[in-house]
C-alpha cells in the first residue's frame, strides 16, 4: 500500500481478533438430522393424513419461464365447482383455495379439474362418529383399506408428440403474417363496423 500525493492518511486496524468474531455453521447437519427426526415425528402424530395440501398445476409468469409447470397458490372457485368439491370442504380435506386467482384458459381449467378429481378419488375420509357417517365420509371397505400416503404428482409439461413429416399445408402457413392479419382485423374492427354503419345509413337516405 502507497501513499502519494496530497491524500488522507489510510487509518486501517487490522488487529481485531476477527478469529473470535467470525461465524461458523458447523451445526448444520446437526440441523438436517433434527429436521428429518421432526418431520418423521410430524407424520407418525398425522397419522394418514397428507402431509402437504393438495394445491393447483399452474404456469409460471412470463415468456421466459412459462414452459414450466409448477403448484400455484390454490383452486379458484370454477375449478371446484366443476369436481363437485364444496369451498368449505375442500379445506376439510387438505385442498387449498384461493378466491383471488382466475382461469385464464380452458386447458389449465381443465387439468386441474383431472387433479381434483383424482385426489377426491384416492381419499378417504374417515368418520369422527362411525355409526353415524356425515355427507362426503368414506363407508364400508374403504375404512379397512391399506393407507398409502396420497400424493397427486404434477403433470407433464409437455405433450410427447410422434415423430411425422410435415405436410404441404404446414409447409406454406405463414405464421407471422396470419398474426398480423388477425392483429389488424381485431384493432379496425370498430372503426370497420362504424363505416359499414354510416354506409347503410347513407344507403338508406338515397332510397327515401
Amino acid at each position: 500500500m502507497g501513499f502519494r500525493h496530497n491524500n488522507v492518511l489510510h487509518g486501517n486496524h487490522f488487529r481485531k481478533d476477527w478469529q473470535s468474531r467470525v461465524r461458523t455453521w458447523f451445526n448444520q447437519p446437526g440441523r438436517k438430522l433434527r429436521r428429518r427426526n421432526a418431520r418423521k415425528a410430524k407424520a407418525a402424530t398425522l397419522g394418514v393424513r397428507p402431509l402437504a395440501h393438495l394445491r393447483p398445476a399452474v404456469r409460471a409468469p412470463t415468456v421466459r419461464y412459462n414452459m414450466k409447470v409448477r403448484e400455484g397458490r390454490g383452486f379458484t372457485l370454477a375449478e371446484l365447482k366443476e369436481a363437485g368439491i364444496g369451498r368449505k370442504a375442500a379445506r376439510g380435506v387438505g385442498i387449498v383455495v384461493d378466491h383471488r386467482r382466475r382461469n385464464l384458459s380452458e386447458e389449465g381449467k381443465a387439468l386441474n379439474v383431472l387433479r381434483l378429481k383424482a385426489y377426491k378419488e384416492k381419499l378417504i375420509v374417515f368418520p369422527k362418529n362411525a355409526k353415524k357417517p356425515k355427507k362426503g365420509d368414506s363407508t364400508g371397505a374403504d375404512l379397512t383399506a391399506t393407507t398409502t400416503r396420497l400424493q397427486v404428482a404434477l403433470p407433464d409439461p409437455y405433450q410427447a408428440e410422434a415423430p411425422r413429416k410435415i405436410t404441404d399445408e404446414e409447409h406454406q402457413f405463414q405464421a407471422y403474417r396470419t398474426l398480423r392479419e388477425a392483429r389488424a382485423l381485431y384493432r379496425h374492427e370498430g372503426k370497420r363496423k362504424a363505416n359499414a354503419a354510416k354506409r347503410d345509413e347513407e344507403e338508406a337516405a338515397k332510397k327515401k
